[in-house]
């Protein structure tokens, strides 16, 4: 099955929006971005972590401090990207609550919040860019976990809520053929979300291996899909 073909912006730089963006995978996936010649509108809920950020990432970038959650917040975002996207990366994602809670102790309250950032937030922003996607030939990346398919004990919240949004991707795929639909297990990286989830954050790789991973991702456009940051070539994309 042959991959979907890329409309080029209208001004000729691409645009894309990453959530999450400042720290871990986000960050060095808009800082490479960035190198390659995109526009990035990068979020966080952190502000002046999300403005350190931009320091580092260069290049062309537009920061929007808020939380994916808030739709005033995503509002902002459509504007920020008032040209519209070719690509959406659905980075931001919380662990619930930590230590993390076997099911059992798992208050259901805070798996709603950790729901609506991981699952609906996501969806809120397809819904959002989705014409504008559809328009450009463009092209949606959702960063899911090897959670969503293992049972690892105390992993049932964020688990669950990465299941759900892979298969809200694998449906979006289907109904959405004009718009490549990826989503991606990027596997253990050295970040503080893995450092929170209590896991032997530092023998991990760096996340900007994993971010060079996705850039050849979104360089050599593959069929929509589920893939695995492992099973991906690892060289950096060139700029396209």
């Amino acid at each position: 099955m042959p991959g979907i073909a890329r409309i080029p912006s209208v001004d000729g730089m691409r645009t894309a929006l990453i959530t999450g963006a400042s720290r871990g995978l986000g960050r060095a996936l808009a800082r490479g971005l960035a190198r390659d010649g995109w526009h990035v509108v990068v979020d966080a809920r952190d502000a002046d972590a999300l403005s350190a950020a931009v320091r580092e990432i260069g290049g062309s970038a537009t920061a929007v401090a808020g939380d994916v959650t808030d739709p005033t917040h995503r509002a902002d975002l459509v504007r920020a990207a008032d040209g519209g996207l070719d690509l959406l990366v659905n980075n931001a994602s919380t662990l619930g609550p930590t230590p993390m809670p076997r099911l059992a102790e798992l208050p259901v309250a805070d798996l709603a919040d950790t729901f609506a950032t991981n699952v609906l937030a996501p969806l809120a922003l397809v819904q959002d860019f989705l014409p504008g996607l559809r328009e450009r030939g463009g092209a949606i990346l959702n960063v899911t976990s090897d959670a969503a398919t293992e049972n690892y004990e105390t992993w049932g919240g964020y688990g669950s809520s990465k299941a759900a949004l892979e298969q809200l991707s694998n449906i979006l795929a289907a109904e959405e053929p004009g718009v490549a639909v990826w989503w991606v297990d990027p596997g253990e990286m050295n970040t503080a979300m893995l450092r929170a989830a209590g896991e032997d954050a530092d023998s991990a790789p760096p996340p900007e291996r994993t971010a060079a991973v996705l850039r050849r991702l979104v360089a050599d456009r593959p069929p929509s899909g589920r893939y695995r940051a492992a099973d991906l070539p690892a060289e950096p994309a060139a700029a396209r």
